[in-house]
């Protein structure tokens, strides 16, 4: 999973978008992220509901959500 993106909860923007920066293992408690402002976290998570994948940037602004590769609250709202 290191590399790929996802969307966290945020209280004030609702969803921030994060890159994931270090290997996660099943079991691991924290998910080591860096928010698109440089900001770097430890965002503890429950391995049965891991936050939601972000779509590849070229699929921003799509008119046809069906279109999207992951079709969720986060992606919805972003594009």
């Amino acid at each position: 999973l290191q590399y790929n993106r996802v969307w966290i909860p945020d209280n004030e923007e609702v969803w921030q978008s994060a890159e994931i920066t270090k290997n996660y293992k099943t079991g691991d408690r924290f998910l080591y992220v860096q928010l698109e402002d440089g900001t770097e976290l430890s965002y503890p998570v429950d391995p049965a509901a891991l936050p939601p994948l972000r779509n590849p940037d070229i699929l921003v602004g799509e008119n046809d959500l069906t279109a999207l590769s992951y079709l969720h609250e986060p992606a919805v709202l972003h594009n």
